[in-house]
């Protein structure tokens, strides 16, 4: 076989690798454009609520929401979580509500009580939402663990992020976030005056 051939196959075979990766990565996430932006669905047959009574998105307008879909035995969502906690003391007494929905990965991750010591010894004080169903998963049609999700204070899904890293670019949207006005009681009929 001549060095061209060997040149030729050594391309095509890192070629093919990269092609591997990049569909094995998930999408990058980050800011929806506005026109894009849809409404987050709400919380769907969640089995328990911990850590908090139960919530509804709806009930959560004039609010920035991070919702964060872990499982307490993903490595990525454990190096993810600091970083979630860190947002929730920062910013919770500013307007941000962070609910993790624990999806779980494994049958043994589905116990009440496993995730419940979870939340102790990892030290949660953000409400938790347990979806052993998949229900809130497949509403906000997640494929990933951890997923980021920020909701506006009119109740639209602006921003997402999948796996670990952009903490800077999600604290930065987290702010921008707040910063911006609250809606307008009435919504639609005060905007128009009607």
């Amino acid at each position: 076989m001549s060095i061209r051939s060997n040149v030729v196959l050594a391309v095509a075979a890192v070629a093919a690798s990269v092609a591997v990766l990049t569909f094995a990565a998930p999408p990058p996430g980050g800011d929806v454009p506005a026109g894009a932006a849809q409404q987050a669905p709400e919380f769907q047959n969640i089995d328990k609520w911990l850590n908090s009574e139960p919530l509804k998105l709806q009930d959560l307008r004039g609010k920035v929401v991070l919702v964060d879909f872990w499982t307490y035995t993903c490595i990525n969502c454990l190096n993810h979580l600091p970083y979630v906690k860190d947002w929730n003391a920062k910013y919770k007494d500013k307007g941000l509500v962070v609910v993790g929905v624990h999806t779980p990965e494994f049958a043994y991750e589905k116990s009440t009580k496993n995730v419940q010591d979870a939340i102790k010894r990892l030290q949660i004080q953000h409400a938790v939402a347990q979806d052993n169903s998949y229900g809130t998963w497949k509403a906000f049609n997640n494929q990933y663990w951890p997923a980021v999700y920020l909701i506006d204070k009119q109740g639209k899904i602006v921003y997402s992020h999948f796996g670990e890293g952009s903490y800077g670019s999600t604290e930065k949207k987290i702010q921008a976030l707040l910063a911006e006005p609250s809606p307008v009681a009435g919504g639609a009929a005060a905007a128009t005056g009607g």
